[in-house]
This record gives structure tokens, sequence and C-alpha cells, in this order.
């Protein structure tokens, strides 16, 4: 009888070992699927006078291949890797909002600025007047649409950020239920295999949105955490991600974890990885970098050309106004906990000493101190205390009302400047071409020194009061100051006297003179004075350093240096997270080829037991034949 038991045994042990070949083969492409094998064991022994003989094979449990710690790995490197990759994909989107060539800023930019060329060479053609204006409104145009493009992004980034958060929840409802089911499995001697890859994959693909952290659970579930301590799921009870805006600066997205309804923000620091924490980046830093670099090129270009242009006199004799129209003072947005009633503005005073910033200004018991937000660096203002109004990176911030120790503001000085940047002059006839000051050489002059150019740089109050310049044997020249000042003279390099620049070029000769004054007002029509000030202002460094003509060429190298960062991080992560998963998958995954070899070997198996079974049966059936007889 124990023959027969043994032979059933083994059949029945093979044909399960088959049928788990067979669910191998059936899920070979299966995402998230381990490889199961059969464990054997031995039925046990049975005593007999001459020996102990063996009951034959019995199935200890069915377990799946999988390895935690190469799973653990798995899920962080994909998680590291969906960061960087929607990162350079959003940041490639913003690329192509900056072409170069005729369509680009430079271009228009450039373009605005050359024109003035043609005024400066004919300052009474209103054709070449008009050029201009029609220049500036398509530069103008140019940064409305460009400011534009990136706010869609912003929208669609937003969006975005909100589908993953949603994908986030669902997927650890998901999670919480198969915790329930694993939950209830427990007691049992053998392990849920299916549902624990269930549990994996899960895992998995939450890993794909936000990092996650994991601690075993009861029975087999698994708890997980997100943001360094946040419980997303504890064991069957699932909590949620929302998304929200910072309450200090609305233009920041937060990720905010929500518990029995109440809310806190998680650090952007630590989402770790997922495409949440891609996205958050990319709209907390790249996009809000990038805007400032707009911004910045805007209101430095807007508030150097007013400033030229203001101090130019029109075809009609006024004086100037402003080009574009002023950019409205940027406000500080205040924390909601905020106690005290201070309201902070800043406005330019220096566009050439501009940073491409935001900057956060807190109330301390020390007094102000204002932080440069793109790099981190505290500014204390100057006084005892430190306090505002105070200039700062080209700008000054103002204050009224009171501030308390604690409160604290954020301030975008450049993000609405260029989605608002409008063109003042609208008539050919009121582009202050002309200069307010002439200069007359002197009757007996040589011919060695010839003026390049004259034109108004500030609004001295003695701007046009008459200056007379003469050159001595040593090359240097004096003013009719009282004594006089000397100077030494450089061909080409401006001399600036009473808040206007003068260019001369050449070699002079003693007792060669220049006197400057107030232009006449009949000679607007043929001074172009203005006109080549404003030309002038092209090579004048104005973004740290970079001409103004080049400001585009500096906002777009900083961003193709962003996105090509961008790129190799997410090659780099994509190349981690694969070997990661190729080593899980050595490990958890079915090779249709062994699984072939396995199943040729049970079946032999199956077939043996089968025989034998047979053998046995024939045997019994002899003995009782021949006890019958």
């Amino acid at each position: 009888m124990s023959s027969l038991n043994i032979g059933a045994n083994a059949l029945t042990t093979n044909l399960a070992a088959l049928q788990v070949i067979g669910h191998n083969i059936a899920n070979v492409n299966t995402v998230g699927y381990s490889r199961q094998n059969v464990q054997l064991e031995t039925a046990g022994y049975q005593k007999f006078g001459n020996g102990y003989f063996g009951k034959g094979v019995n199935i200890a449990t069915v377990e799946r291949s999988h390895d935690a710690y190469l799973t653990r790995e798995a899920q962080i490197t994909s998680a590291i890797a969906a960061a960087d990759a929607v990162r350079y994909s959003r940041l490639q989107q913003m690329e192509s909002a900056f072409p170069l060539g005729e369509a680009g800023l430079g271009s228009a930019l450039n373009s605005m600025l050359n024109a003035w060329g043609d005024v400066s060479s004919s300052p009474s053609d209103l054709t070449a007047r008009t050029v201009v204006i029609a220049r500036a409104e398509e530069f103008t145009s140019r940064l409305r649409n460009t400011a534009g493009q990136l706010d869609s992004l912003r929208n669609s980034t937003y969006q975005q950020v909100e589908g993953a958060t949603a994908v986030v929840n669902r997927l650890a409802s998901d999670l919480a239920k198969v915790n329930q089911r694993i939950i209830e499995t427990q007691g049992g001697t053998h392990t849920p295999n299916d549902l624990f890859d269930q549990r994996d994959q899960l895992v998995r693909e939450i890993n794909q949105y936000v990092q996650t952290s994991s601690v075993a659970g009861e029975g087999g579930s698994i708890n997980l955490f997100v943001g360094g301590s946040q419980p997303l799921v504890l064991g069957q009870n699932a909590q949620r991600l929302t998304v929200g805006r910072d309450s200090a600066d609305p233009s920041r997205v937060q990720v905010l974890f929500t518990q029995a309804g109440i809310s806190s923000p998680i650090a952007d620091a630590n989402l770790g990885g997922g495409e949440l924490a891609g996205l958050v980046r990319f709209m907390n830093q790249d996009l809000t970098a990038v805007e400032n670099q707009l911004g910045r090129l805007a209101l430095a270009t807007a508030s150097s050309v007013n400033s030229q242009h203001t101090l130019g006199v029109d075809l009609q004799g006024n004086p100037g106004t402003d080009f574009f129209v002023p950019p409205a003072n940027a406000t500080a947005q205040g924390s909601s906990t905020n106690t005290g009633n201070a309201a902070i503005s800043t406005s330019v005073s220096d566009p050439t000493a501009l940073m491409a910033s935001d900057y956060e200004i807190r109330f301390e018991a020390g007094g102000v101190n204002i932080i440069r937000l793109s790099d981190g660096t505290s500014i204390v203002p100057p006084g005892a205390p430190p306090s505002l109004p105070a200039v700062i990176d080209g700008l000054t911030f103002g204050q009224t009302g009171a501030g308390n120790v604690g409160d604290r503001f954020v301030i975008r000085p450049f993000a609405a400047v260029a989605r608002n940047i409008q063109l003042a002059i609208g008539s050919p006839d009121r582009l202050a071409a002309a200069s307010p000051v002439q200069v007359v050489p002197g009757m007996g002059n040589s011919t060695g020194l010839s003026i390049e150019g004259l034109y108004a740089v500030s609004g001295s109050p003695s701007l046009t009061t008459p200056v007379t310049l003469t050159f001595q044997a040593d090359g240097t020249f004096n003013d009719d100051a009282v004594p006089p000042v000397n100077y030494n003279f450089s061909p080409g390099v401006p001399i600036e006297i009473n808040g206007w620049s003068l260019t001369l070029r050449g070699t002079p000769t003693a007792g060669d003179s220049f006197t400057v004054s107030a232009a006449p007002l009949g000679s607007v029509a043929q001074n172009s004075g203005n006109a080549k000030g404003v030309l002038a202002m092209r090579d004048r460094p104005t973004f740290e350093g970079i001409a103004l003509a080049d400001g585009y060429i500096s906002l777009f190298s900083e961003l193709g240096t962003q996105v090509q960062g961008a790129r190799f991080a997410a090659e780099f992560s994509a190349n981690i997270a694969k070997g990661a998963e190729t080593a899980r998958t050595n490990v958890s995954g079915v090779n249709l080829d062994e699984e072939a070899a396995r199943m040729l070997q049970f079946q032999q198996a199956y077939q043996a037991s089968a025989k034998f079974l047979q053998v046995a049966q024939s045997t019994f059936d002899s003995l009782l034949q021949a006890v019958g007889r």
C-alpha cells in the first residue's frame, strides 16, 4: 500500500511542479511578476524490521524568486530616473520658447537698438524714426509672447503635478487593499506569492511618481512613507497627497501631505525622486530662474532706454519722455503668519546692477535681513539696526508700515515685467533723438581731432552750463573752471562732465578747444546726439559685465547649460535604473529556456511516477490474485 502512496504523491507533486512552471510561462511578460518555484521535501520514512523505507515526496511550499535588496534598489533608482527624465522633458519644452536667429529675442533686441543708427544718420527722416518704433513693437511683442509661453508651461506643469498626485493617491488606495488581503492570509503556512508581487509592483509604480521608504508591516503587508516620515500607507489605511501654492510665494507649487483633514507641506528636497520631485524642481527652480532672466532682460532694457530717451529732445523741441511704459514697481507677498502691517516694494535704481533673482525679506531681532534666493546670499541693509529703504543689486527696497520680528516677505522684481511690457511712443516725431547740448570746435583748431559723439548721460542741473575744453602741449586738457582742472585724454574714451559725454578721436594739438553748451532750439532736426547715446548702450555692461546687446545670449547660454546638465543627469540615472532593474529581473524574472528545461525535467518525473504507480498497481493486483486462490 505504501508503494501506491509513494507513486500517487509523486504523481501529484510533479503535476503541481508542472502547474507552477506553466504559471511562470504564462506570466513571462507580466510586469512585476516574480518566478515561482516548488520547494519539495521528503515525506518521511517508515521503519520495518530490515530498515527504514522512505514514504515519498511532499510539496513544502511554492516560493517566489525575490531579493528584497535588489527590489528596493530598483525602486529607488527608477524614482530618481523618473524625476530626471520629466525635468529634462520640461526643460526641452522651455528651451523651444527661446529660439536663436532671426526668430529670437536677441535679434529683436539688436534690431531695435541698431535702428537708432539710421536716425542718428538722418534725424529728420520720419521713415527711419518709424522703423525704430516698429522694431521696438516687435521686441516688446516677442517678450510678451515668450512670457506667455512660460506662463502656459507653468500652468501645464501645475496640472501635471495635480495629475501625478491623483495617481499616487489611487495607487496608495490600491496598495492598502492589497495589504488587507495579505493580512487576511496571516496564520497560513504558505505565502501568497502573487499578492506579494502585486504589492511590490504597486510600490514600484508609486515610486515612479514620488520616492518612498518602506517598513514591513503585519503579516507581510508593507507600510510606505513619503517626504521622509509622512505615512502614506499604514497597513489597510491610505492617506492622500494634495497640491497647493506657497503662501509667501504663489508662483511656487507645494506637495502637501493630508491626514485627518490637516495638510502639511513636504519640503521640495524631501520629495527625493519620482515625477513629482522633477516637476516641482522644474517649476520652483528652473522655470523661476528663466522667468527672472527674461524679466531682467526686459526691465534692464526698458529702464536703460527710458533713462537715455528722457535726456533727449524730440522733433518738436520738447524734452524726451519714456520710450517704454515704465514697468510697475514690484510688491512683496507677505507670509500668512505675519503679524505686522509692513508693505514692501522695489524700484529700479541701477539697471546695470540687477541680479536675476527673487528676494526674501525677514524681520529679525537684529533688524531687516534680505536673502537673495538665487544663491542664498544674505544681504544686510545699512543702518543700526539694518532697515529699509535700502539699495541692493540695483533695486531700491522701500517699506511702508511696520514689520514685527518673524514677519517674512518674498518679492519677485522681474516676474511680471516681460508679460506686461508695452511701448509708450507711438508717433515718430516724439522720438527724442536730439541732444540738449552741442559742441563747437574752436576756430583755430587743427584737423587732428574729430568729434564722434555728444549726448547727455544724466539730468544734471549743470548739463547746459557752457564748458570749454582746451588741450595742452602734453596731450592733456583742462576746463574753464577756476582754477582749471586738468584731465588726461585718451582717443575714443568718453569725456564726462556736468552730465554729458563727449567722445573725441585723433591726436590733439596744443591750443585745440571745444565748447559744450546748450543746443539751439532750432537745431533738433539736424541734431542726433541722443540717438547716438541710445546706440552707445549696446556695448554698455549691463548683465553682470555682459553688454546690453548680448543680454539674450547670456540668457540662452544659461538655459542651454541647464538643459545639457539635465540631459546628462537623465541619461546617467536611466542607465543606473536600467542596471538595477536588470539585476532584479536576473533573480526574479522568468527565463523561458530555463522553464522549458525544468518542464522536461518534471514531465519525465511525472511520467516515471505514473509508470511506477502502474507497476505498483500491477504488483498489488498480482498479489491479490495469488492470495485469492
